[in-house]
């Protein structure tokens, strides 16, 4: 090829790439710029698959420590699950237990109370009878006592050779006596009566317990 037909030539360029700038008076090498677009549209897609690669390599890694998490997170709530089942059996244990030692508590109980129950009301039987013969043999010994207190103010009253002060005073001496007697009748009676409750409360007792 001539200088003139080379001065001439006029490069067909890209589409859509912008001509390089030719220093003017220098030959331009076209292999030379076709090398360097290369290289750097190399340069450019390695640069794409490297970042490409490091992108999918860290999405990789993130899904990795996302199943590493699951995973944790799955085996954390399958030993909590446990745990939890492991405490309810021991609460249903110790409820378990509870109830066994308040039912032996309440059988105790029960079996105590009969026997006290059966205790007492032997004891009161044996009481209602005691008192019972207690109270015939107060009622007699009372009952001699008081007919030999009875002889013993029942004198003959001789007042014949009295003065007229001397019957005042024997006048007065009887109604301090009569006084004292019904005050003595009084107790007696209050005696009798407390008796005769206390003993219908035990025999009332008796009869109660006889029923359970």
């Amino acid at each position: 090829m001539s200088d003139t037909e080379d001065a001439s030539y006029e490069p067909s360029f890209v589409p859509g790439l912008a001509p390089p700038k030719i220093p003017e008076g220098e030959k331009v090498d076209f292999d030379d710029i076709h090398r360097k677009r290369m290289e750097k549209d190399l340069n450019e897609l390695q640069t794409l698959i490297e970042a490409h690669f490091e992108k999918r390599k860290k999405e990789e890694e993130e899904l990795i420590s996302l199943t590493d998490r699951i995973e944790k997170r799955r085996s954390e709530r399958a030993e909590q699950i446990k745990i939890r089942a492991e405490r309810e059996r021991e609460r249903q244990n110790r409820l378990a237990e509870e109830k066994a030692r308040r039912e032996d508590e309440e059988a105790k109980k029960r079996a105590d109370d009969d026997a006290r129950k059966k205790m007492i009301l032997s004891n009161l039987t044996f009481s209602g009878y005691k008192v019972q013969t207690q109270s015939g043999t107060k009622k007699q010994t009372e009952r001699e006592k008081k007919r030999k207190i009875l002889n013993e103010r029942r004198k003959e009253l001789n007042i014949d050779h009295l003065s007229e002060d001397k019957v005042r005073e024997k006048a007065k001496e009887l109604w301090e006596g009569l006084r004292k007697l019904e005050a003595e009748k009084f107790d007696l009676q209050y005696k009798c009566t407390k008796q005769k409750y206390e003993v219908t409360v035990l025999r009332n007792r008796v009869s109660d317990h006889q029923k359970m």
